[in-house]
């Protein structure tokens, strides 16, 4: 099949390593590409489709040699295949798409849902879902389940167990929010940080700081201008306390219109809206007010969408382990050879394609695997569910002393390979990006975010 696949590879700023970071975004394709074939993924027999099962659901550890010589024939690979492929889903309506819920309406339009104008069958799918989501919620704080998403018809949230991304506690990282949501949580009393907007305040009082000393530097009426230890206050980002000596020295203080109390009001709820629907709205909940979280957005009429096609529908719980009311599905994989142009020629390029909401252990699962079936050389171009790129944002306060000891010790039971688990252990360092070409070469990664 000749689907003339672009073999252009995007410049790649990143140096070899041995592992690439945590991408705690959801992906929703992967295309995989080698000059070795992926037969060995296709046309699983029943019994390697059920030992998978069965490796996934006891967190069964798989560890291929670094190079498999026959990958067709080897059903330990085989098997790996399918458990990594594996997720759990809530609710399951098999005629409904659930994921990705964020402008889905046009794909869920038109389908059944007996639920958009029963109130009572409503709310039996919400009093099942709150039993699974805080199933889910038990299960991270016992460890035994390493981080799930809820994705609504208008934000994704992300649940960490403590010991994930840096930090010693259970953290949860909502985007993108609005200037209603925050004001609904701090009313519930749930702490929150928006790191975004914090690291941007910081830069531009830096910024304005420096700018400052410039000036003053370059003055040379400082003594006249500045009291002896005085130092300039720095404005702040929204500039409210804005100074006006500076018309009082030049004598024209009742001429000019100062803004009153409410233009600064309305002005400061400007840039607060300005922020909303967008990445820099991202916000964080840690420790125990988690749990006060939990049951906000059980109760949270903004959860659950009032008209449209996604009226009455909970949103979708997605998680690495199994959990109460959670159905076992898993992603669609298929190969394909196709020629791909290298200049002037065309030559036999593989590819394996991954569809459906690929979590961050499936991603690092799979290209484990890969590593050892396509010798150590293939390329990916990963296809990221664009609202969830900003939950590899650094968190603050994250703590290095974090050992690696430490999260294999307090984490082993919660489903996930101890690599797999090393890899998100770690601080995030992607930022407002996610991965979107990854690159191996002689078993060392690069790749472009």
């Amino acid at each position: 099949k000749d689907l003339h696949l672009p073999v252009a590879v995007p410049e790649v700023p990143s140096s070899p390593q041995h592992e690439f970071p945590a991408d705690w975004s959801i992906k929703t394709r992967l295309l995989f590409m080698s000059s070795q074939p992926f037969t060995w993924a296709e046309h699983l027999k029943a019994q390697e489709e059920a030992q998978g099962f069965a490796q996934h659901c006891r967190a069964t550890e798989t560890n291929l040699p670094q190079s498999v010589q026959e990958p067709k024939l080897s059903t330990e690979l085989r098997c790996a295949f399918q458990q990594s492929l594996v997720y759990w889903l809530h609710p399951s309506l098999p005629w409904l798409q659930l994921f990705p819920r964020i402008g889905a309406d046009r794909k869920i339009a038109g389908k059944a849902s007996p639920w958009s104008q029963d109130e009572a069958l409503q709310q039996v799918l919400m009093s099942d879902w709150s039993v699974s989501f805080t199933s889910l919620y038990n299960l991270l704080k016992a460890k035994l389940c390493p981080y799930f998403y809820i994705c609504t018809y208008q934000f994704t949230v992300l649940f960490r167990a403590a010991g994930l991304a840096g930090s010693d506690v259970i953290t949860a990282v909502i985007s993108p929010t609005t200037r209603g949501l925050r004001e609904a949580m701090r009313n519930e009393g749930i702490e929150f940080s928006l790191p975004l907007v914090e690291e941007s305040r910081t830069r531009k009082q830096k910024n304005s700081e420096v700018n400052l000393e410039t000036e003053v530097a370059n003055s040379h009426e400082v003594g006249n201008s500045m009291e002896d230890g005085e130092e300039p206050a720095p404005s702040d980002d929204d500039d409210e306390d804005e100074s006006f000596s500076w018309l009082e020295e030049m004598g024209v203080q009742d001429k000019v219109k100062k803004p009153d109390a409410i233009s600064i009001k309305l002005r400061k709820e400007k840039h607060e809206v300005q922020m909303d629907h967008r990445p820099e709205s991202l916000a964080v909940v840690k420790g125990t007010n988690t749990f006060t979280l939990l049951n906000f957005l059980i109760s949270c009429k903004s959860l659950v969408a009032v008209a449209g096609p996604q009226a009455g529908l909970p949103p979708t719980l997605l998680s690495p382990v199994a959990f109460r009311g959670g159905t076992m599905q898993t992603l669609k994989a298929r190969s394909i050879n196709a020629k791909a142009r290298v200049q002037s020629a065309y030559e036999d390029i593989f590819s394996l394609e991954i569809v459906g909401p690929v979590l961050p252990h499936s991603l690092h699962s799979l290209t484990t695997l890969l590593k050892s079936a396509q010798r150590g050389a293939f390329s990916a171009v990963l296809y990221t569910y664009e609202p969830t790129a900003v939950f590899n944002v650094h968190l603050d306060n994250a703590s290095p002393a974090l050992t690696k000891e430490t999260v294999c010790k307090d984490l082993p039971t919660c489903g996930l390979h101890p690599k797999t688990l090393d890899q998100l252990s770690q601080c995030p360092t992607l930022g407002k990006s996610s991965i979107r070409f990854l690159e191996m070469k002689d078993y060392a990664y690069t790749w472009k975010s």
